[in-house]
């Protein structure tokens, strides 16, 4: 195929006519774009009307907002007032329940103490209210310490020193330890030069000589870990573990069980009949009553006899009654003071003792 200048150039105009033409037009023609004030005023407001309508949707939902927030905040400080209200009567239903329920107790407490007539003194603290009476019988004088314990460490009882054997008076330990009460606690014996707590015996919960069986009328009396007295005779270790004994010493006889005599060992109501006696019982409500009688010797003439005590603690209301070492061992330690008047003149040196604190 030959191609020539001239169907070149036809080819190159054919291609360009377009263009041409519309030049031509422009040129000839009088077509006049006008963008007026107007024109620019409608597309600034076109511009400006979607951010306002944007914002004024905004304001009003946060004003909606802050309408649902008070709503909110006035529903939540009702709640809180009637919580409060609601919180307030029952903490006094609960106080008041709790009133009424230490009513009877307040009433039994009235009636026991009753018995024992007015008090002489009163020791009274966190951890125990501690009452002491003085009593005048027709053939002793007497002491009782009505005892309430309100916390685990109110009672505990102690040896005569730091070890097995060694001995003090009721006194001297009651200044050792910063006692407020102190009475003398199981029975002893001697031997060597020293003086050994009878039979079985506990202090913070271990047995200071092991466990011996009871045997001639001996009895074990402590506190257990709820601050219940507990006693009586215990055949097995096995027995006294039950019972879950922090502390206690061992002597004869038992008095009173569940409010009832028991019986008095043939020796024991003659040997000395009459004779200083101490004893510790409990109440219902688990107060303690410990009892210590005058007497001015051991030889059975002066004193109380153990139908006596038990005639008394019946009398009292206790519950159980337990008769500690007497004789001229018998010592009651009140607020620092000496209260009794032992029968040998003076205070004996005692291997236990049962000590209360304030």
């Amino acid at each position: 195929m030959i191609i020539t200048a001239k169907t070149l150039n036809r080819t190159a105009l054919l291609a360009m006519a377009p263009f041409l033409g519309i030049m031509l037009w422009l040129l000839f023609s009088s077509v006049v774009i006008d963008i007026s004030d107007k024109a620019i005023q409608d597309l600034d407001s076109a511009d400006e009307a979607a951010p306002r309508a944007y914002i004024e949707e905004t304001v009003s939902r946060l004003e909606l907002a802050n309408e649902t927030a008070a709503l909110t905040g006035q529903s939540i400080r009702t709640q809180l007032d009637l919580y409060n209200r609601t919180n307030e009567e029952m903490n006094h239903i609960a106080k008041t329940a709790a009133a009424q329920a230490k009513r009877p107790l307040a009433i039994y407490d009235q009636k026991i103490t009753s018995r024992l007539g007015k008090p002489a003194a009163t020791i009274s603290s966190d951890k125990l209210r501690a009452q002491l009476f003085y009593l005048s019988h027709e053939h002793f004088k007497s002491y009782a310490v009505k005892i309430q314990l309100k916390a685990d460490d109110a009672m505990t009882m102690v040896l005569g020193g730091d070890e097995v054997g060694q001995a003090m008076t009721t006194l001297q330990a009651v200044k050792k330890y910063k006692a407020a009460v102190g009475v003398n606690a199981g029975g002893f014996a001697d031997g060597r030069g020293k003086r050994y707590p009878l039979s079985t015996t506990i202090v913070n919960g271990e047995y200071v000589s092991g466990f011996e069986p009871s045997y001639s009328d001996l009895f074990f009396v402590g506190l257990n870990e709820k601050n219940e007295l507990i006693g009586g005779k215990f055949s097995t270790q096995a027995q006294l573990d039950a019972k879950e004994p922090r502390f206690g010493a061992s002597f004869v006889p038992v008095l009173l069980k569940n409010g009832v005599a028991q019986q008095i060992p043939a020796k024991w109501q003659t040997s000395p009949r009459r004779a200083p006696r101490t004893v510790i019982a409990n109440y219902k409500d688990d107060q303690l009553l410990i009892l210590v009688t005058d007497g001015y010797n051991e030889s059975g003439s002066s004193g109380a006899t153990l139908a006596e005590l038990q005639e008394l603690l019946k009398r009292y209301g206790v519950v159980d009654g337990y008769n500690l070492d007497g004789g001229g061992s018998s010592t009651l330690v009140f607020n620092g003071k000496l209260i009794n008047k032992p029968s040998d003149g003076s205070m004996r040196k005692l291997p236990t003792h049962f000590l209360f604190f304030k």
